[in-house]
């Protein structure tokens, strides 16, 4: 068997890279664990941390907002089901904006306490983001995003484990829940599996599997199916998606299908005739609009990595490995005299819980489908109100910056 070492629009690794790339894949084929602790090439790094993965629900705010404008119910769930599919492209395609082939796809592996705040603002008004590193190790990532005119809101957390099993698999344990204030609804949102693809030829390519879930409590289960290409026949990214009530599997009521990185189409079940087709290419993308480095908290993603996205984005893969090691050594000093104090990090915006009842309500109705788990983070209206105030009020927590990553030695306390 012939290995091509081609990626991007057939551009070839180096002999460096090509080295690395393939010790990273012999590393990871032998590895046990879980494998987001294993330190990926600098050349795959991709610019971004996980922590600003959030940011990908509410990249189309006009889909986010819009079931608060559906009066009927079944409705509403296609509303949420069309604004879930619009997620999934950015996120989870293997090519950029334009159209070429992204290979850079290990994502930084956030730090506890990193956050990511922003607003995307457009038609649909302002809707605001807010997501936290809560843990680790294990890792979990927590986040809130809201829309006060529209009376919209996402809440949730993401728990990733990655393994390897013949290619890399990515678990996602969590879930969002979506609530409609007009309608007093909540919709639960399930993660759809990954796994990669192309590792052998050096072109990775994720793709989603299995099946995920929106169940509102109106009475909807939306069941999304997803598929990959196979050897002789299929598309890549393709998924079928059925809008029924509850326990009337068989009897739906709307059917999605196609691409979830390209087209699809929805049908009426019951006449099959086709209701509304979506191209994803051609949607609208609000972008995100964050605080100027300067401006942003120390903790702030985009402030904490951006001498390592400089490294990154100039090729500079010695640095690269500098500057993430000043971060991660801190990061394990920080730990260490916690540990020695008796303490333990305070979370900024979100507080842990046993259980989320709203949550567990709605996953009754899905078999083989659980919420339950050891680490459950909540949104805290009251932290976020008491930053907020000491904002606006000019109260800033005094912080001392050894390193120019700007995470060492901060006073968690309350701006």
């Amino acid at each position: 068997m012939s290995f091509s070492t081609k990626c991007d629009g057939g551009e070839k690794l180096p002999p460096g890279q090509k080295s690395a790339w393939f010790s990273f894949i012999k590393s990871i084929a032998t590895f046990k664990g879980d494998l987001s602790s294993i330190t990926a090439p600098p050349f795959l790094l991709s610019p971004q941390s996980i922590v600003e993965y959030s940011g990908y629900w509410a990249e189309h705010p006009s889909f986010f907002v819009a079931p608060a404008h559906e009066e009927d119910a079944q409705k509403r769930a296609l509303a949420v089901l069309k604004w879930f599919l619009s997620t999934l492209k950015e996120q989870h395609g293997n090519k950029d904006e334009s159209n070429k082939k992204k290979w850079k796809l290990k994502p930084l592996n956030p730090f506890l306490g990193e956050l990511f705040l922003g607003k995307w603002v457009d038609e649909a008004g302002t809707t605001e983001l807010v997501s936290e590193q809560v843990s680790h190790h294990p890792p979990a990532t927590a986040f809130n995003l809201w829309n006060d005119e529209h009376g919209v809101r996402l809440q949730g957390h993401i728990a990733p484990k990655v393994y390897f099993n013949g290619t890399v698999n990515i678990e996602r344990k969590g879930y969002g829940v979506m609530h409609i204030d007009k309608y007093n609804e909540d919709h639960l949102v399930t993660m759809p599996k990954v796994h990669v693809e192309g590792l052998v030829t050096g072109s990775p390519s994720p793709e989603l599997s299995g099946t995920s879930y929106i169940h509102s409590s109106s009475g909807y289960t939306t069941k999304i199916e997803y598929f990959s290409k196979g050897w002789l026949s299929g598309k890549r990214n393709a998924f079928i998606a059925t809008i029924f009530l509850d326990d009337h599997a068989n009897e739906p009521i709307y059917i999605a299908e196609g691409q979830w990185s390209d087209t699809y189409i929805i049908k009426d079940a019951k006449t099959q005739k086709d209701i509304e087709k979506i191209d994803l290419n051609t949607l609208r993308k609000t972008p995100i609009t964050v605080f100027p480095l300067d401006k942003q908290h120390p903790l702030e993603s985009r402030r904490a990595w951006q001498h390592v996205v400089s490294a990154i984005n100039r090729g500079d893969i010695f640095a690269v490995g500098h500057e993430k090691s000043k971060i991660e050594n801190e990061q394990r000093q920080m730990r260490k005299m916690e540990k020695c104090e008796g303490s333990e990090f305070r979370r900024r915006y979100f507080t842990r819980a046993n259980d989320n009842p709203i949550a567990e309500k709605l996953a009754e109705v899905l078999k083989g489908t659980s919420v339950k788990d050891d680490m459950i983070w909540l949104w805290d209206d009251e932290k976020y109100r008491r930053i907020e105030e000491n904002k606006r009020n000019g109260i800033k927590s005094p912080v001392h910056c050894r390193f120019d990553s700007g995470i060492e030695g901060i006073d968690m306390s309350d701006d």
